[in-house]
């Protein structure tokens, strides 16, 4: 799928203020319910000006996950600086999916999703967001195991999907039941850290 990149001003304070406004305007309304004039309006602007930042509900979202993938990065850059990167790389997926589950977005990020199934150019968003972090995660494992990059991304590639569907999973599955069984969520991080587990197991004494 090509996607096509929204051309949006350099980030500053600015952009980063109106961001923060336009996402609290869509948690309350919901991504379908929020109008671009009701974003305008939570950042305190026209609707002219607003276009000039964020001309489309895709690029306000392109801008949310620029800003999240951002965050992962430098997450990452402390994972790869550890002298232990892999037992690193656990701690931050358990945090993250803590994070998730408590998150006031979950609702919002849940009806992105469901959005995506309709917009193309909201699920290549997405599916570039997946693309990146699943590439992260394969570094991680290269480094930790002393294997070349292109070889870990073969080998455990699918590994690093099924991290990411599982921390999705779980992030959806309490958005919809806010009761989310304490049980449900032990056994994704129990799986999450097994599928690390046996990256380490399988390559022992390399």
């Amino acid at each position: 799928m090509t996607m096509h990149h929204v051309s949006l001003p350099p980030a500053d304070a600015r952009s980063d203020e109106i961001l923060l406004q336009a996402r609290a305007a869509f948690v309350e309304k919901g991504f379908d319910g929020a109008s671009m004039q009701d974003l305008a309006r939570a950042a305190g602007m026209s609707a002219g000006n607003f276009y000039r930042y964020f001309p489309s509900k895709s690029a306000l979202v392109e801008a949310m996950i620029n800003r999240d993938i951002d965050e992962v990065q430098q997450h990452f850059n402390a994972i790869v600086s550890t002298r232990d990167p892999i037992g690193a790389l656990r701690r931050t997926l358990m945090g993250r999916l803590e994070q998730d589950l408590c998150s006031d977005d979950r609702p919002l990020w849940a009806e992105i999703m469901a959005v995506a199934a309709r917009k193309p150019e909201i699920a290549a968003i997405l599916a570039r967001m997946e693309n990146q972090v699943a590439d992260l995660i394969t570094r991680v494992i290269s480094l930790a195991c002393h294997l070349p990059a292109e070889a870990a991304a073969q080998r455990y590639g699918a590994h690093a999907r099924l991290i990411i569907l599982l921390v999705r999973g779980a992030s959806l599955e309490s958005a919809q039941n806010p009761q989310m069984q304490s049980d449900l969520k032990e056994l994704i991080m129990r799986t999450i850290d097994k599928l690390i587990g046996d990256i380490v197991t399988e390559n022992a004494g390399a």
